[in-house]
Parts: structure tokens; sequence; C-alpha cells
């Protein structure tokens, strides 16, 4: 599975999400875990014409991607969508994507980014990916550091959320993974 850390702002908090999910993640026997931090991909900011050459970083990042049998993608909310990096990220591949899970995490103020989530469910529809329905959604984030500094709170509702989205992504992975061994995907 690859965590898309979807934000290169300076200061940003994704990281540190992205780093608990993977955490919980790892601790799984059914997934192994790929860290991939759009900041230091490096991606250029405009797409080529067709018949142009594709950038190193993006030729890069692909063996990566087309290795992951789902994603979990983190992503802020910024004024009711999710950030530009992410939605050039996306874009730069359309094969890695096709016949594969992705699960959403966003953060943001009082949403919790369900704005960028659902943007997001409308990108990668139209990739041919799939997105699980259970995705974690952290409203107002920053209120769920613990006394220690640590993040998230123990008590936090992403803890027993993130059992259940782990759940359903194995699941989607694995049957989506047989069916593309079976049949290639056509679309």
């Amino acid at each position: 599975m690859a965590v898309i850390i979807g934000s290169t702002r300076r200061g940003r908090f994704g990281p540190t999400v992205a780093g608990w999910f993977a955490a919980q993640a790892g601790r799984r026997a059914d997934m192994d875990v790929d860290l991939v931090d759009l900041a230091e991909a490096r991606l250029p900011e405009t797409l080529p014409d067709h018949d142009e050459d594709v950038p190193e970083p993006v030729r890069a990042l692909a063996p990566r991607l087309a290795a992951a049998d789902a994603f979990a993608v983190v992503a802020p909310e910024y004024n009711h969508g999710f950030p530009a990096p992410l939605k050039t990220a996306i874009d730069w591949y359309y094969d890695e994507w096709k016949a594969k899970p992705v699960a959403l995490i966003t953060y943001g103020r009082e949403s919790g980014g369900r704005y960028a989530a659902a943007q997001l469910r409308q990108v990668f529809g139209e990739l041919h990916a799939v997105t699980i329905r259970d995705g974690i959604s952290l409203p107002c984030y920053w209120e769920q550091f613990a006394a220690d500094g640590s993040w998230p709170k123990v008590t936090a509702d992403c803890n027993a959320a993130v059992k259940t989205t782990l759940d359903q992504l194995s699941w989607w992975a694995r049957a989506l993974r047989e069916a593309r061994t079976r049949v290639p995907y056509v679309g």
C-alpha cells in the first residue's frame, strides 16, 4: 500500500497524519507500506503534451505507484477542496490507479476535510480507482494532541476508525488484485 502525503505546504500537518496511518497499517501482517511524500517527489506542476517526454521525477515515482495494490491519500482541505499539488500528482498517472482501492484520510477545520474527500472520490472514479466507503475525517485535528505532544490522543475517534478503514482497504486490495490477475481490467 502506498500512503500518499497530499500536501506540499510548509508547516503542513500531513506527515503527522500519514506517519500515524502508516504505523497503524504497518502493524498488520496483510500490509506493506510505502510512504510517498509529494513534497519530496518534486513532480512538475505543468503536464506535458502527449508527444513530450515524461520528466524524471514522474518516471521515478511511477513504479512505486504501480507496485501498490492499494492507496491511502492523506489530504488537507483548503477552501472546500484538496491541494493543487495532489491533483497534479494524480493527473500525472493513469494506469497506476486503475482498478485499485483508495482510502481517503482528510483533515481540516470543522468539516474534517469532507469536501476534499468528496472531490477526490469524483477524480479517482474517473481514473477507474475504487474509493472505499469508510475513510477517516479529522475535524479540528489540532485539538487531538495529547498532553505529552503526541498525536492523536488515545481517545480520538480516528483510533477506532482506522481499523475499519484498514480492514476495508485490505479487503478491496486483495479482491481487486485477484481480479486483475485473473482478467486484465479494461478501461
